[in-house]
């Protein structure tokens, strides 16, 4: 990882280089060109001078779109023209802070006085006496009164652990991004944060959240569910297959499950619902409970997965790739249906050869008929989470890549790279499994039909 010294540095080069060499540009001008730099700079490994060596104009146009090519090579004029150049930032931000430590530890466990006494509250008490206790009448007036306080650093977020009574957020279809193939995919929110420190994902974005948030009244959920399942929509889906639903969209399913022990009462609920298939999804591989538990055959095991070279880099906390495919075996052998997921995707030198050795061990662990499904998803971004990013990791490799406005307005790699991925995972994919249910995560129709992919899911 580039450190922040290094990249405050190379930014203070490149403002200095632009107004040296364009002395008129305004300041919108001067910032664009600024990040192009430094882009280019780190990405290349050259002072940012290195990027205007043949450069002999002091006229904008042509030096931004000079720069815009050098930047974004592989992309289409048309997507070069809608690049996303913000002032570049690296002041302290609620983004910024430094990975944790592996050890979960939280240090303050602040309970609404409605759950004070229930089972998750007990157990949070007793794994962590050392722990500050604090009541309160409830998250939303907590906050409310701490509103001009600034919220803690990303990474400090462990240390707080919010334990609720939710009342209005238990339930929701998959925010499938604009323009892109919905996958009918349904969300029981079971908690808000993760312990995990992912620099890519999308939680980074929100700067509100002071802690870990989990719900204490599960059963809750389940009434909810029911009432769902009873509405149209859910017949309409039930007409044409199961209903499918999961945990893992706003906090890993299993990585606190030790403690919260979400597992039991869920696996056991949707047991009962042959009409459902319920996923748990984890880059972990705290299995323990499941292994305990008593299921029907429609509780599915999901991974993310991606390069031990990834998860080193960018998937900080989270079990190896090795400890992810033992556990898939695991649970493969104890009857789950099990599911995986390669997404992100991320482009780097020699990416195919890292992924196919990816799939490769994936189907020495797990058998193919075991597979419930598979995703591909490639590196994705909304704008305000790649500034959160860059504050939060300066000088990320992630941040190297082509990401440009793409069909949904997320920074996404140029559609070519875009297809050349899922046309590379699906073909590797295939050769090892080709009957195993395959979808695209989050990207646009055209993308399917140009690998010829059917929608598994009616």
């Amino acid at each position: 990882m580039r450190s922040l010294q290094g990249e405050t540095a190379r930014l203070n080069e490149a403002r200095a280089l632009v107004k040296a060499r364009f002395p008129r540009f305004g300041v919108n001008k001067e910032r664009e060109i600024t990040r192009l730099l430094c882009e280019i700079s780190r990405r290349d490994g050259v002072p940012p001078a290195g990027a205007l060596r043949r450069i002999d104009t002091r006229r904008f146009a042509p030096v931004k779109e000079h720069l815009l090519r050098l930047r974004y090579p592989h992309a289409s004029p048309a997507e070069r023209a809608r690049a996303v150049l913000p002032e570049i930032d690296f002041g302290l931000s609620p983004a910024s802070g430094s990975p944790g430590t592996a050890r979960f530890s939280p240090r303050r466990i602040v309970v609404e006085q409605s759950v004070r006494d229930s089972a998750l509250a007990r157990r949070f008490r007793r794994a962590f006496p050392g722990a500050d206790l604090v009541e309160i009448g409830s998250l939303k007036e907590h906050l409310a009164r701490r509103a001009d306080a600034r919220p803690p650093a990303c990474s400090a977020r462990r240390d707080t652990i919010f334990i609720v009574r939710e009342r209005h957020d238990f339930f929701k279809n998959c925010p499938c991004t604009r323009g892109a193939v919905p996958c009918g995919y349904h969300i029981l929110n079971m908690g808000f944060g993760c312990v995990f420190d992912c620099a890519y994902c999308f939680l980074h974005g929100y700067a509100n959240v002071p802690g870990i948030i989990l719900p204490a009244n599960h059963e809750d959920f389940f009434d909810r569910f029911g009432r769902f399942a009873a509405s149209p929509a859910a017949r309409r889906w039930r007409r044409q297959g199961r209903i499918r639903i999961g945990t893992g969209e706003f906090s890993d399913s299993l990585a606190l499950d030790r403690l919260t022990e979400y597992s039991l009462p869920l696996v056991e609920f949707f047991s009962g619902r042959p009409d459902t298939l319920f996923e748990l999804k984890t880059k972990s591989a705290a299995i323990g409970n499941l292994l305990k538990a008593q299921h029907a055959g429609n509780i599915v095991v999901g991974w993310s997965l991606n390069p031990q070279a990834i998860i080193d880099a960018h998937e900080p906390l989270t079990a190896p790739l090795a400890g992810r495919l033992r556990a898939a075996s695991s649970a493969a052998d104890a009857g789950y249906p099990v599911a995986f997921h390669f997404d992100p995707v991320i482009l780097f030198e020699g990416w195919e050869s890292a992924y196919g050795g990816v799939v490769d061990a994936l189907f020495e662990a797990v058998k193919p008929e075991r597979i419930a499904w598979i995703s591909v998803g490639t590196l994705r971004f909304a704008t305000g989470t790649a500034r959160a990013v860059e504050r939060r990791f300066p000088g990320s490799a992630l941040l190297d890549g082509e990401l440009l406005p793409g069909f949904d307005g997320k920074l996404r790699y140029p559609r070519a790279a875009r297809l050349r991925i899922c046309r590379g995972m699906a073909r590797m994919l295939r050769a090892r499994a080709k009957s195993v249910p395959l979808y695209l995560c989050m990207e646009e129709a055209a993308m399917w039909r140009d690998l010829s992919l059917p929608f598994p899911f009616a």
